[in-house]
């Protein structure tokens, strides 16, 4: 394939993707998340999977510990998250969402959830099916060039 074509489907599925997610991630008016800032709203995400470290975030959301810590003190009084002593250095702390952040997120997603079946609805049982196997695919080459861009930034 030459590199012309290859250049035009990727700008292609930018733009597709980004406007698939302004129009099926978007949040409404009344979306648990809409009074949380979007930086608020990412820690909240990456939080989803369980407590994390401060430097943990930092590193997967590519902003300064200082930024982390105080986005993580205005959550921690909006009630969103909580800090927790690390099991190998009590001196450490990470961040997990509280029961109430849990359930913040939780109908976030499901949200989501309900509009991306609304989209799909539309679609024949068989277009399903190859657009789940589709993003399924580039999610895979996604995490492939996540992998290599790890290892040549460990390399010097």
């Amino acid at each position: 394939m030459s590199e012309v074509v290859l250049r035009e489907q990727s700008e292609a599925i930018v733009s597709m993707l980004s406007g698939l997610a302004r129009r099926l991630f978007t949040l409404e008016a009344d979306d648990p998340g809409m009074e949380l800032p979007v930086a608020q709203m990412r820690v909240c995400t990456v939080l989803i999977d369980g407590p994390k470290t401060m430097g943990a975030i930092s590193r997967e959301l590519g902003i300064s510990h200082s930024a982390i810590t105080q986005i993580a003190d205005r959550l921690e009084r909006a009630l969103m998250v909580e800090r927790v002593p690390e099991s190998e250095d009590r001196r450490c702390k990470s961040l997990r969402l509280t029961a109430f952040g849990v359930e913040k997120m939780r109908s976030r997603r499901e949200r989501r959830v309900l509009r991306m079946q609304r989209a799909m609805d539309k679609l024949p049982p068989e277009d399903r099916a190859a657009v789940v196997s589709a993003l399924r695919t580039l999610f895979d080459a996604g995490l492939a060039v996540e992998a290599e861009s790890m290892s040549d930034a460990v390399m010097p």
